[in-house]
Order: C-alpha cells, then sequence, then structure tokens
C-alpha cells in the first residue's frame, strides 16, 4: 500500500492546538525512556546469569587437597587411610562415586532441597557465598582474564584464561647487574669546545622550529580535526633542555597567541548543561562541541601559563625544577605580557577576557617600563576599537578599584588612559521608543476590516517576526550601548571626585582635571555649583602647579560651554587668573603649556563671545602680543593665529593698529585685572618686531595682523595656514624633532676637485720658461723648529 501521508501545510500547524504538540513530544519522550528501561533490565539480567555461572563452577576435590597431603608425614597419612580401610566396601565405592559428581561440592547437604533445584527471589547474596566452597590458600592464587562466555544449549558457560606471571625479581636484578657493569665501563663523555657547542644548540633549536611550525600549520589548516595538538605545542612551554629552553618557550607562546588569534570563533563559548550533554545530537554537532570544549579549554590553561610565568617572575621565585635562571625570566615575563596584550586587543569577545583584563590592569603601574607602556598600549587601543562598550566597562571597573585599593598611589598615566574612551553617545540618550525605528501596523479593526481569517493569521505571524528583527536590530543595540556608556562614565566620575575630595595633592591631581576638562559636557547639571567651586578653590590654594591650573580653567570653561549655558554664573575670577599668569610662559620648559592656554581661549572667547566685553578682549589681544616675543615660533605662530580669531570676532579691535589714544586713562601693562587696565589706550607695536622675525611664518602672521587680518586681498593668508586651528598651527610647527618647519634649503658651493685640461697660457715662450724654472728648483726640507732651536742656543 502506498504511503499517502504528507508533510503539514503551515495552515494546519496554524489549527493545531499547542496541547495537542505536547501530548505528543511527552509520548515520545515515554517510549524513550521505556525503551531504555527494558535495555537496561536486560544487561542486568545478562551480568547475574554470567556471575551465578562463574559462582557454580565445580573445583576438583583432588586438586584442593593435593598440597595438603604432600606436605604431611607418613605416619598422618597412615592415620587417615586408617577409616577408610575399616569401613565396607559398598559405603567406601559410594563415597568415591558421590565425589566425583559436581552436584556433590557446591550442594549445601544440610537442605532437602533436589540437586538442581532453580534459583529463588528470596535467596541472599550472603547464603549464595557461604555455599560457595573455600580454597585452600596454599599456592598462590592466579588473576584470571575473563573472556566473553559462551552460551549452548545447556546454558551460559564462562571462559577464562590464566594472566602470565612474571618473574619481577629476577629481571630486577639482572637489570642492577647490567647497570653496575655499565657504570664500571662507562666512558667520560667528551668534552666539546665553544664552536661544537654552539654548532649543537642551533641544531636543538632548528629541530625545535621546525616541530612548532609542523603542529601550528596542522592546527591552522585543519583545527576541527588537529585540536589535540594544541595540548602537544602546549606541552613545549615547560622546555627542560637548558640551552634552548628560553628561546623555545618564547616562541611557543608567540606561536600559541597567534593560533588562538586565528582559530578562536566570533562568539562566547558557553559551557553545555547537563540535559544538553544528554540529548543525542548529529556527528557534525557532536564534532563540533568537542572542538569547542577543546578549545576553550587550552586556552584557559594557556592562559594559566602565562600568568603564572608574569607571577614567577614578579615573585623572584626559581623553582627547583626549573631551568631557567632568574635573569632570563624577566624576557619570559616582556614575552607572555606582549601575548596577554594581543589577546586583549583582538579577542574581546571571547572566553577569559575578564581574567586577562584582571592580569593586564595592574601591569600598567608596574616599575618596568617596556611592560608598563605595553599595557597602556592595548588597554588604548580597546578602548578605541571598543564601538559597544562592554570591554571598556570592564577595564574601568578594574582601573577605579585599583586606584582605590592603592589608597590612590597608582601612576598618572593609569588615570589618562581614560581619555582614550569613545563616549559621545550620552548625550544623545532619549527614550527606547524614540531610538526604536518606528513602524506601523494594521490595528485588529483595519485586519477585519480588509483581510480575510486565514490572511489575518499570516498577518499576524509576520508582524511578530518584523517586530523581533527590528529590536535586535535597533532598539536593543542601542539601548545597550547607552546604557554600557552611562555606566562607565559614571564610574569614571566617581573616581575623579574621590580624588578631588580626598587626595588634592596627589600626583594623580593633572590626570583628574584633563579628564574632566574632556567630559565635563556630559556630567549632570547638579554637580556644576559644587565642581566650579572646588576647582576655583583649588587655584586660590595656590598649591598647584602652572600646567594644573590651566587644566582647571580649561574644566571650569568646559563645563560652562555645554549644559553649563543655562546657568547664571560670572566665571570672572577665572578671566583673572588666566590674564595674571600669562606672562609665567616662555621659551623654556612651560612651551608646552602654550597648547593648553590655546585651548582655554578658545573655549573663553571663540565660544562664548556674547558674553565677553570689549575691554577684556582688547586687555587679552595686547598681553598676547607681548607674550609672542618671547617664546618659541611654535608657540608664536599659535598665538597670533589667536590674535586673528580676536580681530576676526570681535568689533573695533583695530583700535590699537592706531597711534591715537580713545577716551580717559593710561595703560597700565602691570595691572592683573584685565576690564580696568585700559588697553584701548595702547597700540600693537610687537607686530612691527615680529615682522622682521627670523621664521618665515611669524613674519607673515604679523603682516597679515598688521593689514587688519582681512579674508580677501593681498593681506591675505594662504588657505593652509587660514583653515587651520591655533593648536593645530601649534603642533604642525613644533621642534621637538630638532627640524625647522619649513627646512631651509642646503646651500653648498661646489667645489672643483679637477682643473680642465684646457690650454690656460696661450703664449709659448712663457710655458717653456715655466717648464725650465720648475727643472731647476731644488726641493729643500722645511725645518718650522729652526727658530727654536736657535733661541734656546743663544
Amino acid at each position: 500500500r502506498k504511503n499517502t501521508k504528507r508533510v503539514p501545510s503551515f495552515r494546519k500547524l496554524l489549527r493545531t492546538s499547542q496541547i495537542k504538540l505536547d501530548n505528543k513530544l511527552k509520548n515520545k519522550q515515554y517510549k524513550q525512556k521505556s525503551a531504555a528501561k527494558k535495555y537496561r533490565k536486560e544487561q542486568k539480567k545478562l551480568r547475574e546469569a554470567v556471575r551465578d555461572a562463574i559462582s557454580r563452577k565445580p573445583f576438583p576435590l583432588e586438586e584442593c587437597k593435593k598440597k595438603q597431603v604432600a606436605g604431611k608425614p607418613k605416619e598422618e597419612e597412615e592415620e587417615e587411610a586408617l577409616p577408610l580401610d575399616m569401613m565396607d566396601e559398598d559405603d567406601l565405592k559410594l563415597i568415591e562415586d558421590l565425589a566425583q559428581k559436581a552436584s556433590f561440592l557446591t550442594r549445601d547437604l544440610s537442605s532437602n532441597e533436589p540437586v538442581h533445584v532453580k534459583k529463588r527471589k528470596h535467596e541472599s547474596v550472603i547464603e549464595k557465598y557461604e555455599k560457595v566452597p573455600r580454597r585452600m590458600q596454599t599456592e598462590p592464587e592466579k588473576e584470571l582474564i575473563h573472556l566473553l562466555p559462551i552460551k549452548d544449549k545447556s546454558g551460559i558457560i564462562p571462559q577464562a584464561v590464566e594472566k602470565p606471571v612474571l618473574n619481577i625479581t629476577h629481571d630486577e636484578e639482572e637489570d642492577t647487574e647490567e647497570m653496575e657493569e655499565a657504570e664500571d665501563f662507562e666512558e667520560p663523555l667528551p668534552v666539546l669546545t665553544p664552536e661544537e657547542m654552539a654548532a649543537q644548540r642551533r641544531q636543538k633549536l632548528q629541530e625545535r622550529k621546525m616541530h612548532i611550525a609542523a603542529l601550528a600549520s596542522a592546527i591552522l589548516s585543519e583545527p576541527d580535526n588537529n585540536i589535540r595538538k594544541l595540548k602537544e605545542l602546549r606541552a613545549m612551554l615547560m622546555e627542560q633542555d637548558p640551552n634552548v629552553a628560553v628561546i623555545v618557550r618564547k616562541l611557543v607562546m608567540v606561536s600559541l597567541m597567534e593560533i588562538f588569534k586565528d582559530v578562536a570563533p566570533s562568539y562566547k563559548i558557553r559551557p553545555l548543561t547537563e540535559a544538553e550533554k544528554a540529548t543525542k545530537v548529529k556527528k557534525e554537532t557532536q564534532k563540533l562541541r568537542e572542538f569547542e570544549e577543546g578549545l576553550v579549554s587550552q586556552y584557559k590553561f594557556y592562559l594559566e601559563n602565562l600568568e603564572q610565568t608574569i607571577k614567577d617572575w614578579k615573585q623572584r621565585k626559581l623553582k627547583k625544577s626549573n631551568v631557567i635562571s632568574l635573569k632570563a625570566y624577566k624576557g619570559l615575563a616582556e614575552v607572555a605580557v606582549k601575548c596577554l596584550c594581543e589577546l586583549l586587543v583582538a579577542l574581546p569577545h571571547f572566553n577569559f577576557h575578564n581574567n586577562i583584563i584582571v592580569l593586564i590592569v595592574p601591569l600598567m603601574n608596574d616599575p618596568s617600563k617596556v611592560i608598563s607602556e605595553l599595557c597602556f598600549e592595548a588597554v588604548k587601543k580597546l578602548f578605541k576599537q571598543d564601538k559597544l562598550g562592554y570591554a571598556s566597562l570592564g577595564v574601568v571597573k578594574v582601573i577605579s578599584g585599583l586606584v582605590r585599593g592603592r589608597n590612590y598611589d597608582v601612576r598618572p598615566e593609569v588615570l589618562k588612559v581614560f581619555l582614550h574612551l569613545r563616549i559621545k553617545e550620552v548625550e544623545l540618550q532619549k527614550d527606547s521608543e524614540d531610538i526604536a525605528p518606528k513602524k506601523k501596523f494594521m490595528t485588529y479593526k483595519e485586519k477585519r476590516k480588509n483581510l480575510s481569517r486565514m490572511q489575518r493569521k499570516w498577518k499576524k505571524a509576520e508582524e511578530k517576526l518584523e517586530r523581533e528583527l527590528l529590536e535586535a536590530e535597533a532598539s536593543e543595540s542601542k539601548e545597550k550601548k547607552l546604557k554600557l556608556h552611562t555606566e562607565t562614565l559614571n564610574i569614571v566620575f566617581v573616581t575623579y571626585f574621590r580624588i578631588l575630595k580626598k587626595a588634592q595633592k596627589s600626583p594623580l591631581l593633572p590626570a583628574v582635571l584633563e579628564g574632566l576638562a574632556k567630559f565635563a559636557h556630559l556630567i549632570n547639571v547638579e554637580f556644576f555649583d559644587d565642581l566650579l567651586i572646588v576647582l576655583h578653590s583649588l587655584i586660590a590654594t595656590g598649591g598647584l602647579s602652572y600646567r594644573e591650573s590651566l587644566h582647571c580653567i580649561l574644566s571650569a570653561f568646559h563645563i560652562l560651554s555645554g549644559q553649563g549655558d543655562v546657568l547664571n554664573i560670572d566665571p570672572m575670577k577665572f578671566y583673572t587668573h588666566l590674564y595674571k599668569t600669562l606672562f609665567s610662559l616662555h621659551a623654556g620648559g612651560t612651551n608646552e603649556d602654550i597648547g593648553i592656554v590655546l585651548q582655554c581661549l578658545d573655549v573663553m572667547f571663540a565660544k562664548r563671545r556674547k558674553q565677553v566685553s570689549q575691554q577684556r578682549a582688547l586687555a587679552f589681544l595686547k598681553r598676547l602680543s607681548t607674550l609672542a616675543l618671547h617664546v618659541l615660533p611654535n608657540s608664536s605662530v599659535g598665538i597670533l593665529a589667536t590674535n586673528r580669531v580676536f580681530m576676526q570676532t570681535f568689533p573695533k579691535m583695530d583700535l590699537l593698529l592706531d597711534n591715537e589714544s580713545q577716551g580717559s586713562g593710561v595703560y597700565l601693562p602691570e595691572l592683573d585685572e584685565p576690564e580696568h587696565c585700559n588697553a584701548q589706550n595702547t597700540a600693537l607695536w610687537e607686530l612691527h618686531l615680529l615682522q622682521r622675525h627670523y621664521h618665515p611664518t611669524v613674519q607673515k602672521f604679523a603682516a597679515h595682523l598688521i593689514a587688519g587680518a582681512p579674508t580677501e586681498g593681498s593681506g591675505a593668508l594662504s588657505l593652509d595656514l587660514s583653515q587651520r586651528s591655533a593648536a593645530e598651527l601649534f603642533e604642525a610647527y613644533c621642534m621637538k624633532g630638532m627640524t625647522f618647519n619649513p627646512p631651509v634649503a642646503s646651500v653648498t658651493p661646489k667645489r672643483k676637485d679637477t682643473f680642465s685640461q684646457t690650454d690656460s697660457f696661450v703664449d709659448e715662450e712663457l710655458n717653456k720658461q715655466l717648464q725650465r724654472i720648475c727643472e731647476t728648483v731644488v726641493h729643500k726640507s722645511l725645518d718650522f723648529a729652526k727658530h727654536l732651536k736657535e733661541s734656546s742656543l743663544s
């Protein structure tokens, strides 16, 4: 009969109730359980039958007493034989017949049951054990190897083979004798020359390299099949040959790091549950599971080896079984740290990433400059490439705990790492409804009116799928990103505020102020008043360095330029402090602080032009022009670029280009109040000096400002200079590398080493006369110390 059963259609599946599907699943599971139970019962019966057959195996009577009879004297033999001689012939024959039957040995003689009685359920294990005949312990018991039993019509017949026993003592004696003889006749090892030892070491090293390369290439070519070779490669981390141990271990560390970077999947491998392990799966799925399990375990052991290497170096531990000296520990630790840093950046999604973070972050504060630099660079790269924020949050948590645990006694670079965080999305935080793309779905009334019953079911399933896709693509990822970034920034600000409150004299303060200057626009408005009071009190105490005070000013104006616009706060005291301290800058060590000053001026004047008075702008313009005379060229370029912005942003700045005074009063350059120094009654005579500066770019800017900073015409700047900000020009013309920008063309005179072979003397008579004189000249030795000898003699 042809099978007409068809696969159920989507329509039929929609009609099928969930209860019916659950019942089908339960019936299927019940059948599987009953089949497994039946199989277990059959196996149990088979094992019991084998045990019963082994316990009922007959033992001949003669073997049991052979040893005992052989060891008795003749008198005892006669005593035992005496009762048999006194028996009748019929009784003796009966006993001999019974002795030949197996049932006589295995039967309980006290019971009245027949010989071949069947096994009963009430028979206990102890009674069955007591019925088994005892063996005499006169001879050593032989070990048996049980084989598969044979089954025939009579029943199950067990099969066993005696295990061969080797004469170990005799072999050991022979081995010891051979060892002693070998020691007696052992020849001393040949003494190798340094060249031979170097050649032998190169050969061993080449063999190890080839072995490492073969294993690595095999794993990379077929990771699923050759995952076990990872264990063999990882075992080479314990290389014991002292000649090549250090190099081999370094090579294995780097090779395993590259293998894990290539082989690791793009998802985190989770451990299987007990239910998942019990279920039967396809061969491909089982193979994938075995590969993932092996990869995770070997990755874990590899990270533990790297961690142990670093710990041994930190604790200066030298193990007895180790062949590496203490001096080589540092090189191994550096390679281990480098491998951990590479894995931190390359596998932020994979297993044990948080464990790597816990290892790397404390090493940022390590005294070794090489190791700390490696960790800094790794964390910076991680922050720059982390788009979602999981890894950044983990690192920030560990750094915060480290700073608090060490009582703020860490290097400032540990906190400066926060400046590389990619946190810009917090200010764009909105409700999840606004973030998720809006999709209009049909109402129930519209569906009822326009669609049939079957179409409504299809539409319902389709809309459900679309909602899930939209949540997965847009809403979920953006919400997670904003939550992670908000939590990360909260931890950063908690660390900053804790240092401002409890450790104001700590060397971490500059890093804190720099971080506040960058993230100040993301701080909650509730903290603005308290934070500005703290910043001003830090400046007023006078205990800060010049750079730290500049960071305080920059932080305050970043706060006021963002959400602080709505607050009615007058930052005049910050303007006054900057104006008062501008002349602390010079061409020496404080030249680098001019970059921060240019940022402060940009925030204080360009972004707050409506809140700045004309008198204040004129005072800063005059003082900056004076400052440009005694700083390096790159600082002069940056300051003049800022003056150009002043003249283009604020009206009537060209007053300082005339010699005539405006209004009453005299300019007071030593006064520290920019509002009351009468800057309108002075002139920018410094520009004429800067026009004769040795740097060509400074000359261009000075001439441009003297012309009134026009945007067009002959006095305008080139696009290369006009479109760049003051901070960019300061960095572009920096002289850190001892290079002059623009480069100076080298002018070297051309030397003529050879003369042309032309006839310089045309007159033949003159040539002949010169040749004759040259031939007659007698060469005499020159004595340059002749006058000294004469003076000494006189």
